[in-house]
């Protein structure tokens, strides 16, 4: 049975954390394992900065229905890349097929990390964001593959998971493809409650309605024709083309034609979004060429002619 023994030494190359969990080189399930792509799963546990581990057990020694481990490394809530094994784990089931990933014995075909959040009202970190995507890149460079051999469970899946919840995989995996080609991976999140980096007038209200925001609440406000932005500030370290993601909760009560405004190196550019629907993930709003400095760069506008209430909740630039 293959294993794959240069794993710790191919992270920590590409400056993830890592700690070892125990005989990790031996630690395995019986069966060929002979990985083509990774897979990435959600733990379905609540993990915080305080607890930022809790499934890290359940990980190595398994479940009474599921026998351990369950996957090659889990990640923390601080990016931390726990190793766990270097051979066959429990982690995918059957593949149903999804990519260049064919059908078969998942656990054969990919390499599992257990993102360890609960997938319901608990998104990813940015730190196990960005160092599942260092990780993922410097995993398939070694195994000789592209972006597109990084797969959600959900999407290999014959048994109907959801993980990894609250991602947009597409997003993901060109950032995984980024990495690989090199370029510069700054991105930066400004979340509503990031001091200093947002900035809305009183007529915006706080909501923590929607399990579906992105950290503890969301602003909101009536639609109307005024000038009354929310502006999400960023510090750009060099003039360059950035991708722009907002991420926002949907309901069938928010506005269908929700203006973001974009101060681009050549003028402000405006993308209407329907915030009625794709909620609880990253949503793309286009690339755009940004000059460097420290000032507004993203804004949620309340001018619309569409009905329903306007919501400002996180705004993500990144470096492409």
């Amino acid at each position: 049975m293959a294993t794959i023994p240069w794993l710790v030494d191919v992270l920590r190359s590409a400056g993830v954390q890592v700690v070892v969990e125990g005989d990790w080189l031996n630690r395995m399930r019986p069966g060929s394992f002979d990985p083509i792509g990774v897979l990435w799963h959600h733990t379905a546990s609540t993990s915080s900065a305080t607890n930022p581990h809790p499934a890290l057990n359940i990980c190595i020694n398994g479940r009474p229905d599921l026998a351990g481990p369950l996957c090659q490394a889990l990640v923390d809530y601080h990016g931390v890349f726990h190793v766990i094994s270097a051979g066959r784990c429990n982690h995918a089931g059957v593949s149903g097929g999804s990519g260049p990933i064919p059908a078969g014995d998942g656990n054969t075909l990919m390499i599992g990390w257990e993102i360890d959040y609960n997938g319901v009202d608990q998104e990813m970190t940015a730190a196990q964001y960005n160092a599942s995507i260092a990780a993922t890149a410097a995993v398939l460079t070694r195994l000789g593959k592209d972006a597109s051999y990084a797969r959600g469970h959900r999407e290999t899946s014959t048994t109907g998971k959801i993980d990894p919840s609250f991602i947009d995989l597409n997003v993901m995996r060109s950032d995984v493809a980024a990495k690989m080609a090199g370029g510069t991976a700054w991105s930066s999140i400004v979340d509503n409650s990031t001091a200093g980096r947002f900035t809305a007038s009183a007529n915006w209200g706080v909501s923590s309605y929607s399990g579906q925001r992105y950290g503890a609440d969301y602003r909101y406000a009536d639609p109307v024709a005024v000038s009354d932005p929310a502006w999400y500030r960023f510090n750009v370290p060099a003039a360059g083309n950035y991708r722009v993601d907002a991420w926002w909760p949907a309901n069938s009560g928010y506005n269908s034609a929700a203006p973001y405004i974009i101060a681009t190196a050549s003028g402000n550019r405006t993308v209407t979004v329907d915030q009625r629907a794709t909620g609880g993930q990253w949503r793309t709003l286009g690339t755009f060429a940004l000059p460097a400095g420290d000032t507004n760069r993203v804004a949620v506008s309340r001018w619309s002619s569409a009905a329903g209430l306007v919501i400002a909740d996180a705004v993500r630039l990144t470096r492409v």
